[in-house]
């Protein structure tokens, strides 16, 4: 097993429509408005951009992303990373019991060095940061559309 590899997937639903929930979602430089976890988004042209995250555990990530799908028929987007993650992102987002569930799937291997040397000891901890942040991502972006 590689302890440096991560699936994961989270599911969101959400009290808005799902056009207006891609629409967040599409729009990477909102996101440090609604998710504390993301830091910064800096966008280098359409399709990429630098994001700066930092979760419970005192150390921060830069992951340049790189779109490779936008699909709003298909409620779909995804991106390439690479920096500190390398791998793929995932948002499916579609109507759910009168308002909207967003699907977030990643797979990435870790670069950073830090987090490869405690791999295993560190990957209990490393689960549960990422399960904090999407937790947190989940309410920001719920209380974000219903302000409107």
């Amino acid at each position: 097993m590689d302890w440096s590899h991560y699936c994961f997937r989270s599911v969101w639903d959400l009290p808005a429509t799902p056009e207006a929930v891609f629409a967040v979602l599409e729009a990477v430089e909102s996101y440090p408005s609604w998710w504390r976890e993301i830091r910064e988004t800096v966008r280098h042209d359409e399709d990429t951009g630098v994001v700066r995250i930092r979760s419970f555990l005192p150390y921060e990530l830069l992951v340049t992303v790189r779109s490779t799908r936008r699909d709003p028929a298909a409620g779909v987007l995804e991106v390439a990373a690479s920096g500190d993650l390398r791998g793929w992102a995932r948002w499916t987002v579609g109507s759910h019991d009168g308002g909207t569930r967003a699907v977030y799937e990643q797979e990435v291997d870790v670069e950073r060095g830090l987090m490869r040397t405690f791999a295993v000891p560190g990957r209990p901890v490393f689960l549960l940061n990422h399960a904090l942040m999407m937790r947190s991502g989940r309410r920001g972006l719920a209380g974000y559309l219903q302000a409107g």
